[in-house]
């Protein structure tokens, strides 16, 4: 390593996982004129700028400072901004989001509260003279407004702040735990749903959500290392227990308000909405258990609703990205298993069929729908069209992007120009470059956006395989410079190993970490079992009411199927994980102490009573009705462990204590029975810390705890 290089922990650390300088957040003007993208000024910069590329001069531009906008001053945060930033996983600084009108002229953003616009041609900002603290502000298709939440009331403002600065009521909360436009927790954590009102077409009215959180148990969430701050209070909806009740009303810029009605007790979860020219608003609506979705038409006039279409799985229903929506001639644009495959359908036609699994739809065009999708390769995800209309009707589909592949691509059209992000196995960050896409087909790269992320001080050298009969998707990674004159190694499985959480893919930065144990004299192997996403319905619902077994038993065969193609030390196996991965990790330990002889776990789900109802519901039922599934998948019960076996295996629990998503009763619970069981461990509580780890020395420095617990544990001295 070169003199004056930060340590990789550093390093990782002080740059966010190298996600610091990248762009990310684009928007493209329907001219296409112009990329509006969102980039910090430095690798390890946390300040979010915005950024124009004006393609027509071929030059970029600062739109917005937030250096500049504050005039130096620290930002500052609302609880109720600090807890929409955890639910997306956002630990950056600054502009951390932007909405634009229709042109893409006009963006508006929260900063330390306050309410900004950017005329993006100018890259001129000015504040508006809102009621904050502002969250969420949104201008009019025709960028005369700018709505926005401030104290659960929803509000809109002129954007030129003309109309004698006139700020609006639009909805003003009727009671203590009522807001409107705001996401609630479950649909933010689970859905993918961060929003909370959206625009008409003609600017004239807004369809908002009201949540009420009244009948939501509270939990009180305390800071130990301050005893004198007051715990924190928050609405949390554990499996079982009642959800936010959330309604619909449009809402005129006029005054009027008129209440959207649909079967709310049968279909109680909001999941998606969407409003186009196209068509009338679109809702996504699910029942409690999952097994059962409508898409709703909903009248503008009376506010009632019709069933467009119904889907139902024995398993469980998904939403995905992007979906429902409308073509531009009417038709109902969605994704759902049908075959055994993950099908795009626009009306009642496949557009795709096996072997693409649909991932998200990313736009929809005159004649074309845009979307991302894995194939035969589950760690390959790329950007593809199919056509419902002219000269490609006669079916199929084709990829964006030039080869060579695998890759991970994501992409975001405006017009008939596509920014196109693509990182691969052999490179560090993505390349991200602005494509102009023909209606036959053709491609040309007109630009590229610059990453200024740091380049990482080590390299991913990962080798992935298929393990077993069930073909497991891997990865393993060596030590740098390994050959196999150095013998066998000590294995560190490295997993997510559960639903949402894909970690065998083909991009380098997915694997920096697990280099850097492996550069500490690691075997690592990287598992995607059953219940990951990418690869088939039947591969991820496959965890359904059976979800601790499958998952560990997974992990097992991975392990002992690759043992006789990589240098793999079975007499010394240990497992790491944070969330899913920390609750797989304590599974390993506790159940299989013959394969695993060491665990990290952390921020693990351990009472699977204690998480919440949209994603456990979802797996293993309702609580009340299927006590036996949730005990026999937990790690811990009211009466102690739960199918653990002889002979402990060392274990170290981590956890932070403000996490507000997997709260750190599960680590307590799980600490207590083990000690009730005679069990030795230890435990490392992160005072202040969340369900992310964005503070630098946090981030370091556990990764340090973690590779000297292993190599004790290990007896590698």
């Amino acid at each position: 390593m070169t003199t004056g290089q930060p340590s990789f922990p550093r390093q990782y650390a002080r740059t966010q996982r190298f996600t610091l300088g990248a762009p990310r957040g684009y928007a493209i003007s329907p001219d296409g004129a112009r990329v509006v993208f969102l980039r910090s000024p430095g690798g390890n910069d946390r300040a979010q700028r915005l950024w124009v590329l004006d393609l027509d001069e071929g030059r970029e531009f600062t739109a917005a400072d937030p250096g500049t906008l504050l005039a130096g001053a620290d930002e500052e945060l609302t609880a109720q901004e600090r807890a929409r930033r955890e639910r997306s996983r956002e630990g950056s600084a600054g502009i951390v989001d932007y909405a634009v009108d229709a042109a893409v002229e006009l963006a508006a953003f929260a900063l330390s509260g306050r309410l900004f616009v950017c005329e993006l041609r100018a890259g001129t900002t000015r504040e508006l003279p809102a009621r904050g603290p502002v969250v969420d502000p949104r201008p009019s298709p025709d960028g005369r407004h700018v709505a926005y939440v401030a104290e659960g009331r929803l509000r809109v403002i002129a954007a030129d702040g003309a109309e004698n600065g006139r700020d609006q009521v639009l909805a003003e909360p009727d009671g203590a735990e009522v807001t409107w436009g705001l996401a609630e927790f479950i649909a933010a954590e689970e859905m993918g749903r961060h929003r909370g009102y959206w625009w008409s077409p003609g600017s004239d009215q807004v369809l908002a959500a009201r949540v009420d959180d009244s009948p939501v148990r509270r939990w009180w969430i305390a800071d130990p290392a301050h005893p004198d701050r007051e715990p924190a209070r928050v609405a949390y909806p554990a499996a079982g227990t009642p959800n936010a009740v959330v309604t619909l009303a449009l809402l005129g810029l006029d005054g009027s308000r008129t209440d959207v009605t649909w079967d709310r007790e049968r279909y109680p979860y909001l999941a998606r909405v969407h409003w186009s020219a196209a068509g009338p608003p679109l809702l996504l609506v699910q029942s409690r258990d999952q097994r059962d979705q409508r898409y709703l038409a909903v009248d503008t006039a009376t506010g009632a609703t019709r069933t467009v279409h119904e889907d139902d799985d024995e398993a469980w229903v998904e939403p995905f990205p992007g979906t429902p929506a409308w073509t531009p001639d009417g038709r109902l644009v969605r994704i759902a298993d049908e075959g055994g495959a993950r099908k795009l359908f626009v009306g009642d036609r496949p557009l795709t069929g096996a072997p693409l699994h649909v991932r998200a739809v990313l736009d929809i065009g005159e004649d074309d729908v845009l979307f991302s999708a894995s194939g035969t390769d589950m760690k390959d995800i790329g950007v593809y069209r199919a056509w419902f209309r002219g000269s490609g009707d006669q079916g199929g589909w084709e990829r964006v992007g030039e080869r060579p592949y695998p890759t991970v691509s994501s992409a975001v059209r405006g017009g008939a120009l596509v920014v196109l992000s693509q990182a691969s196995p052999e490179r560090p960050g993505a390349q991200v470059e602005v494509v102009r896409l023909d209606a036959d087909g053709g491609e040309k790269t007109l630009a590229s956006i610059a990453s200024y992320a740091e380049r990482p001080v080590l390299t991913a050298r990962p080798r992935f395989a298929s393990a077993g009969e069930r073909e497991i998707p891997c990865a393993v990674v060596l030590p740098t410079g390994y050959t196999d004159a150095d013998g066998p190694l000590p294995v560190l499985l490295d997993p997510y190993g559960g639903p949402h959480g894909q970690r065998v893919v083909a991009a380098h930065n997915a694997y920096l970490t697990s280099q850097w144990f492996a550069d500490q004299g690691f075997a690592v192997l990287v598992a995607d079992g059953r219940g990951t996403p990418g690869r088939s319905p039947g591969w991820e619902k496959a965890v359904c009411r059976n979800l601790a077994s499958v998952v560990l038993e997974d992990q097992v065969d991975a392990l002992q199927a690759l043992a006789g193609s990589f240098p793999f030390d079975l007499e010394r196996v240990a497992i790491r994980g944070w969330s899913f991965g920390g609750y797989l990790a304590g599974l390993a330990a506790l159940r299989r102490p013959d394969v695993f002889h060491a665990a990290v776990v952390g921020a693990p789900v351990t009472d699977l009573r204690l998480y919440d109802t949209h994603y456990q519901e979802r797996y293993l039922g309702h609580p009340d009705e299927e006590p036996a599934v949730y005990a026999e998948n937990s790690l811990v019960t009211d009466e102690g462990l739960s199918g653990a076996v002889e002979p402990h295996r060392p274990l170290l629990i981590v956890h932070g204590l403000a996490d507000d998503n997997v709260v750190v009763a599960h680590s307590l619970r799980l600490s207590a029975a083990l000690l009730a069981a005679g069990r030795p461990h230890e435990v490392l509580p992160l005072s202040g810390v969340t369900h992310m780890t964005p503070q630098e020395q946090v981030a370091e420095n556990l990764l340090l705890l973690e590779v000297d617990f292993l190599k004790r544990s290990l007896g590698m001295g």
